[in-house]
């Protein structure tokens, strides 16, 4: 399945250390608001895949933060991504659509993958199985957990700030 891919940006290698949770049984998502991730906002790249993945991310307007995503491989577009973190219920959520180069959708015409906010810290931000942590004000490290059938991997995918 192609949404098993969740492939969201940045450098990639494999981590040791667990970086992504998940929201347990009857847990519900922690209060949060734009504001607490706006560190976010910006145009970063990395290496991913084999290729270059872009990403742009607005700042906090109409209760989303939007963001695009492409990842360049043999100066061809592989794919896309279009989403946003939204402030839903007093927390976050973050949704996303992929696309192919042709931007053919994915995902059915009103589905999304979407990911739940399980912890928030202040320069870190957990939502299930997708982690984003900014190093400092020109690098930000994305965790995301990759499952394919029976089997899940952590990624890490290191982006730094374009200019």
């Amino acid at each position: 399945m192609r949404t098993a891919i969740i492939l969201f940006l940045f450098h990639v290698g494999m981590v040791s250390a667990q970086e992504t949770l998940q929201l347990t049984k009857g847990q519900q998502s922690p209060n949060a608001t734009l504001e607490d991730v706006s560190w976010i906002s910006g145009h970063w790249q990395g290496e991913a895949f084999g290729g270059i993945a872009e990403e742009i991310w607005s700042p906090p307007l109409g209760g989303s933060m939007m963001f695009v995503f492409k990842l360049v491989k043999d100066n061809k577009v592989s794919f896309y991504e279009i989403g946003h973190i939204q402030q839903v219920n007093h927390t976050l959520i973050l949704q996303l659509k992929h696309f192919q180069g042709n931007l053919k959708g994915w995902e059915e015409k009103d589905a999304t993958v979407d990911f739940k906010l399980v912890k928030l810290e202040k320069n870190k931000v957990f939502f299930e199985g997708f982690t984003m942590e900014l190093v400092n004000e020109n690098e930000m490290n994305i965790y995301v957990l990759i499952e394919d059938g029976n089997s899940a991997e952590e990624v890490l995918f290191a982006y730094k700030r374009v200019p």
